[in-house]
């Protein structure tokens, strides 16, 4: 655990109170006068001071050089987030951090506290505080104007981060060692998610059930979906986001560190999957998130097939493990070991799509997310032209999503590549909650080739909700309706029995 104490500086903590404790019983022990003449005792007089003085600077020092940090408190209110502690523990460069604090703030006090703490984690963390209030000057040199505004150089480079969180502070120290601008291409042109779209949770729900099949009868229409709470967090991390019309440049852009498409309805043009295949050649990356009711087309599923994956025209669905009461919501608790996964914990996809394997050549294949044993496939009706899927005979494991990483047609580049069954886990709607925003980021960092920076994610800020699975609240409900009633009941009559 991150907030763990550390018992190596506890123990140099604890030697030095001993060390002290032993001085001190010595010093009574001490004689302050001495027989002889006068100088004799002006002499020991000055040995015992300067003793006492060396000893003192001795323990203090020691203590300085092995300080350690003990928080009590519940809420860890005087320690820094578990991230930011990570971040500050890699850095293997040297980093300064100067930041413009409010001294009437506590949050800004704090934030200042917080970096410290970071600092004493690692020497190559260099923080200074100012107040621009007390020192007017060197604020109005460094062009700062706002207060509570951290200048975080690095190799050069400088980023401003205006926050009091220390984890948006560490994400800014993150940004500053990177060496490139990474810029991310969100495909459109063919209805996907709008990365501009408000960052409010917006669903599209059907009369009598909520399902996500490709059947449009009885659609009350409300806003599309949106990934505009994914691009933000994107850009925090420091990732450049660029929209990308394939169907007007013809080609991938070679700045492009990774190629996204969130959630296509129409399928692609032929020279549009050419400029794919051209730039998966030259060692591009992409990320293909294809929901239900999108025909990816000939050129496009020869693209998918070489990858390692073909997406059916179905629906999964989990009769044990999924989220709430909505069997066609996949809750996945366990992964494959992946670096895309390592970190994540309990996801749920919307409406998800099973993927079909194939067997590439000079292609590595790993499945990131898999339905339970429990799940079958149902058959949905194609948005655009295409025979439905007949669908699995009995419950299996589904396959959600997978990765995939190896060269194209002997060509000597390494491309990497994400292929999913489903959008709507990165939309506004669901992002934010459970381990959804881990999952899309490292999906991310990994494309880009980033997997081995500490894992790093901006608050997304969200109304407090108690979200359960379809099993939480079965016991829930048993406890509230069976088990507490019942218990009273019994107490009533082991308290009745004694007393009568």
């Amino acid at each position: 655990m991150e907030h763990a104490v550390d018992f190596h500086a506890l123990g140099w903590a604890a030697g030095w109170l001993v060390a002290v404790v032993l001085l001190f019983r010595g010093g009574l022990r001490v004689r302050l006068t001495t027989g002889g003449g006068a100088w004799r005792r002006r002499v020991h007089a000055l040995l015992m001071l300067v003793a006492g003085v060396a000893a003192a600077v001795l323990a203090v020092t020691a203590l300085t050089l092995h300080d350690t940090h003990i928080d009590l408190t519940r809420e860890r209110a005087y320690t820094p987030s578990a991230q930011a502690l990570a971040v500050a523990s890699a850095l293997s460069r040297p980093v300064k951090v100067t930041y413009y604090y409010q001294g009437t703030d506590p949050n800004a006090r704090r934030a200042l506290d917080m970096l410290e703490l970071m600092a004493d984690r690692n020497g190559l963390l260099e923080v200074t505080g100012v107040d621009p209030d007390k020192q007017p000057s060197l604020a109005r040199t460094a062009g700062m104007k706002l207060y509570n505004t951290a200048l975080i150089e690095a190799d050069g480079r400088r980023v401003l981060v205006h926050s009091t969180d220390e984890s948006e502070l560490a994400i800014g120290i993150q940004r500053a060692l990177r060496e490139r601008a990474v810029t991310l291409c969100f495909v459109e042109g063919h209805h996907e998610f709008s990365v501009d779209n408000a960052e409010f949770a917006n669903e599209v729900e059907r009369a009598g059930q909520h399902e996500h099949d490709t059947d449009a009868a009885l659609v009350i229409e409300t806003t599309p979906h949106g990934i505009g709470r994914w691009r933000r967090s994107l850009e925090a991390l420091g990732y450049d986001i660029e929209r990308l019309a394939l169907t007007v440049k013809r080609e991938v852009p070679a700045h492009c560190a990774a190629l996204v498409a969130a959630g296509s309805r129409i399928p692609w043009a032929a020279a549009e999957s050419a400029a794919l295949h051209r730039y998966l050649e030259q060692g591009g990356a992409a990320l293909l998130l294809l929901d239900i009711g999108f025909e990816p087309g000939p050129e496009l599923s020869g693209i998918l097939e070489a990858l390692g994956a073909l997406p059916q025209q179905a629906v999964v669905v989990d009769t044990v493990s999924h989220y709430g009461t909505d069997a066609q919501t996949v809750a996945v608790t366990a992964y494959e070991p992946h670096p895309v996964t390592a970190r994540v914990a309990y996801t749920f996809f919307p409406g998800a799509r099973p993927l079909k394997l194939t067997d590439p050549r000079e292609v590595e294949v790993t499945p990131l997310i898999e339905s339970s044993r429990h799940a079958v496939v149902q058959a949905a009706s194609a948005a655009v032209g295409g025979a439905p899927d007949t669908g699995a005979a009995a419950p299996a494991t589904s396959v959600i999503a997978i990765a995939s990483e190896g060269r194209l047609a002997g060509v000597p580049a390494t491309f990497r590549a994400i292929i999913g069954g489903d959008a709507d886990f990165v939309s506004n709607a669901h992002f934010p909650y459970l381990a959804n925003s881990d999952l899309a980021l490292g999906m991310v960092r990994w494309l880009v080739r980033e997997e081995d920076l500490v894992a790093t994610a901006p608050r997304v800020p969200v109304a407090p909700l108690v979200m359960l699975t379809e099993a939480q609240l079965r016991v829930l409900y048993i406890v509230v309706v069976g088990v507490l009633p019942l218990a009273a009941l019994v107490l009533g009559m082991v308290t009745w029995w004694r007393r009568r």
